[in-house]
């Protein structure tokens, strides 16, 4: 559509500075003609469309043109406002001080603030809520991080990568880069990274774009699926941590549940934490380690 069209050579325009009608034509896959009959409607509806001849000619707005806020709809200055108040959540730099410009500029369309946005977890401290920001630091500017990390059998090392992707996945952040001690790339779960540093220390290496988060973890181990029944006193934590998809209520009454887990401490552990209200139905191997971990603990109490 024509409006639309309008409003992008706008925002192309003010990305580049200085174009050619040429460069409009082939950018918008439209005539040179349609570009010039463009430039004379934006002039007619009061922006300030510069158009010179010659070599040096072309195309540009009059130095200082700001655009009105007009130009976007009551639900664009709600995703540019809540897109900002996200980079806040992650301390980004001088994200604050532009949230505030847009809040006077878009204020008709902002009356009610409905999304708060917070990165750290329940109970955490203020290092925590500064992680991602400088995370994201050391990505953007290409520094080598150092942390101390523990896996999901709680063995600690320490580890020196190249920091290459913040990435969110199933409720958790977690931070892709080259591992120097494995020689390739591994994903590090931010939770459990103590001690960070960021060193002053720089790399040139790029992010492979085959790599995928959810292929290296189904190859490197063999995930079996858990059959679990919980009882319907834990109905709130099932429905919280698990899909819709995964969960279904048998004639019982009873919410059965179907998940992939690596048998670990970790998942050992996460079982636990739901106390008489969950049996495992199969595998017989986590079974046998879930009695096995619960004997050991009721020994204490003896």
């Amino acid at each position: 559509m024509q409006i639309e069209r309008l409003v992008q050579m706008v925002f192309y325009i003010i990305n580049h500075g200085h174009v050619t009608a040429k460069e409009l034509s082939d950018y918008f896959n439209v005539s040179t003609r349609t570009i010039y009959r463009d430039i004379n409607i934006l002039t007619i509806a009061g922006i300030p469309v510069l158009s010179t001849k010659g070599t040096k000619g072309g195309i540009s707005l009059i130095e200082g043109y700001t655009i009105d806020r007009s130009l976007l709809s009551k639900e664009e200055q709600q995703s540019v406002f809540q897109g900002l108040q996200i980079l806040q959540a992650a301390k980004y730099p001088n994200a604050e001080t532009a949230l505030s410009k847009i809040s006077a500029v878009f204020r008709n369309a902002l009356e009610s603030k409905w999304l708060d946005v917070d990165f750290s977890y329940w109970g955490s401290d203020e290092k925590e809520k500064i992680k991602i920001s400088d995370l994201q630091y050391a990505i953007l500017n290409k520094h080598i991080i150092r942390f101390q990390y523990f896996n999901s059998e709680l063995k600690r090392s320490e580890r020196v990568i190249e920091p290459m992707r913040l990435i969110f996945k199933s409720h958790a952040w977690y931070i892709a880069g080259y591992c120097r001690a494995k020689e390739e790339i591994r994903t590090f779960r931010i939770s459990r990274m103590k001690q960070l540093q960021i060193t002053t220390e720089t790399f040139e290496r790029e992010w492979n774009s085959d790599y995928s988060i959810v292929s290296e973890s189904r190859t490197e181990c063999n995930i079996p699926v858990l059959k679990l029944k919980f009882s319907p006193e834990i109905a709130h934590r099932v429905f919280d941590e698990f899909h819709e998809d995964q969960i279904h209520i048998g004639e019982d009454g009873n919410y059965y549940a179907a998940v992939q887990y690596e048998l670990n401490n970790w998942t050992i552990h996460y079982l636990l934490s739901f106390g008489k209200y969950v049996e495992v139905i199969e595998p017989e191997s986590a079974r046998t380690m879930l009695r096995e971990r619960a004997e050991d603990i009721a020994k204490l109490y003896i």
